[in-house]
């Protein structure tokens, strides 16, 4: 029986996934990592919110959200997805291709 003690001992993506039994590819953890493990930490801790449940039940809402997170990527990237602030930020110095007109 996976414990919330066992859960709080995990380090990497790999490890969260093991430790669940989701299979994975190593190829979109690695390019994925940071912005995986971002959206399940969002839902960590809406799930931490609500303190009625109990940990069987913590248990099986954090692989949801390991699960949903990791297959977010399977099927996009980090510029759509816009986890971090630097992917949410207007750069105003950009100028876009379509913008370019020949005279």
């Amino acid at each position: 029986m996976k414990t919330l003690t066992d859960f709080q001992k995990l380090v990497d993506a790999e490890d969260f996934l093991s430790f669940f039994e989701i299979p994975f590819d190593q190829t979109t953890v690695n390019v994925n990592r940071l912005h995986i493990l971002k959206m399940f930490s969002v839902a960590i801790a809406e799930v931490d919110e609500k303190k009625e449940l109990a940990e069987a039940d913590k248990i099986t809402a954090y692989k949801t959200a390991l699960e949903s997170a990791y297959q977010t990527f399977l099927t996009s990237n980090a510029q759509e997805q816009k986890v971090f602030p630097v992917f949410q930020q207007e750069h105003n110095d950009v100028v876009k291709l379509t913008e370019i007109t020949a005279e």
